[in-house]
């Protein structure tokens, strides 16, 4: 059996926020498989039982450039190790102009971004140049350049933390603007039930099926609850899903409003600074007494 260790418990409490020995015993349960005993959690406690989704574990800026006419555009993510580092005049300057280039020369990946020409050097040397002046570590994480078929909207939030570039046809300007807020708000994962990746359903029916069976519900009805829970989690996550966040009646959906307005979302792309990265939490006094013991062990 798998020993279950107090880090263990500590890593799953801070991804669920459920209590210590429910940590433990999910724990247990699953044999030590972190991703399982969080299900396991779901079950028992329900949605608030994961944060993980929500936490942003790695500081930076989010930097978008659209075109004049709206129709190119890019998204691009910077990070770094301190949130006053991402306040910093000349690392906002280098997202912006990285993301200026990657809608410019249509970069492949990081690696062909970090080789272009910019100021005196490339992008490459003027980043290195900046961990030098600033004494701290900096990368570029991921982005996404777009040639639109509609026109592209964009929205900023939160000092630059959350990023959102949309393609709307049709419509007009306050629609694209109202839809790019809404999905900050709402972080959908997708457009509709086809871009929500098939191993997040079968969580969500797996999950479902245990929390009903656990209820006491006839084995013969299973089936047909874990479909309206899949139904309305498909809701909750696809953009065209979603109760759009200033419908008036609380009820109207996003598909809803785009059909009104005779208009169409022909894609997305929604970066929060930091999302999935996970931040070493250091502990600083045990910091400091491992430098005083090196320090006693050096005399």
């Amino acid at each position: 059996m798998a020993e279950i260790t107090a880090s263990m418990v500590k890593e799953l409490r801070e991804k669920t926020d459920a209590p210590m020995m429910e940590c433990k015993k999910a724990l247990t349960e699953a044999g030590g498989d972190m991703a399982k005993a969080e299900e396991i959690l779901r079950v028992k406690l329900g949605n608030k039982a994961t944060k993980a989704a929500a936490r942003v574990a790695a500081e930076g800026v989010v930097a978008i450039h659209v075109a004049g006419d709206g129709k190119l555009g890019s998204i691009f993510e910077i990070n770094s190790e301190t949130d006053f580092v991402a306040k910093n005049d000349e690392f906002l300057k280098l997202a912006a102009d990285c993301a200026k280039l990657v809608a410019d020369k249509a970069p492949a990946d990081v690696a062909a971004l970090s080789a272009l020409p910019l100021g005196e050097g490339t992008v490459e040397s003027t980043r290195t140049a900046l961990v030098g002046k600033i004494g701290e570590n900096m990368s570029i994480r991921r982005f996404v350049r777009v040639e639109a078929k509609g026109k592209l909207a964009s929205y900023i939030h939160g000092g630059s933390k959350i990023g959102v570039l949309v393609d709307v046809v049709g419509g007009d300007e306050q629609l694209a603007k109202d839809i790019a807020m809404h999905i900050a708000a709402s972080k959908p994962k997708a457009l509709d039930s086809s871009g929500v990746p098939a191993e997040l359903l079968d969580t969500e029916r797996r999950i479902a099926i245990e929390k009903a069976r656990e209820a006491g519900k006839p084995e013969a009805m299973l089936e047909k609850i874990a479909e309206g829970t899949v139904q309305k989690y498909l809701k909750d996550v696809t953009l065209l899903g979603q109760v759009f966040v200033k419908a008036e009646d609380g009820k109207q959906t996003i598909e809803q409003l785009l059909k009104q307005k005779a208009a169409s979302v022909a894609g997305f792309t929604l970066y929060i600074v930091g999302e999935g990265i996970e931040k070493k939490v250091s502990d600083f006094a045990a910091e400091v007494a491992a430098q005083a013991a090196a320090a006693a062990g050096n005399k």
